[in-house]
């Protein structure tokens, strides 16, 4: 009767070890996604802080370059062709992607 209840034990045991064992392989394997998504996420952002930085700097030397020669006072949007809009609309859609990207993370991982 022993050898039912031991051959029992040792199995249960076994089945412990192994739903540790794969427990153990999803959360490493989640962490290290999350990892890559942050990595990712703050050069995204490193990108985008570039650009507008340099965007910044081309405006303002554009608006440099205009306040020192004698003419109107014509707005730096209007002189660059009034691409404003057309730039918070990228904006915009960059938002909604990465919401979205991030929104498809979210669902992955809580499964």
């Amino acid at each position: 009767m022993s050898t039912p209840l031991v051959h029992a034990f040792f199995v249960g045991r076994a089945i412990a070890e192994v739903v540790y064992e794969r427990l153990e392989v999803g959360v490493t394997d989640a962490l290290s996604e999350l990892g890559k998504f942050d990595a990712e996420q703050r050069e995204n952002l490193r990108q985008f802080v570039d650009e507008v930085i340099e965007r910044a700097q081309r405006e303002e030397a554009v608006a440099t370059q205009t306040s020192t020669t004698p003419t109107t006072n014509v707005p730096v949007d209007l002189q660059t062709g009034g691409d404003l809009q057309a730039t918070i609309d990228d904006l915009r859609a960059e938002i909604a992607e990465l919401r979205s990207e991030l929104q498809r993370y979210r669902t992955r991982t809580s499964q």
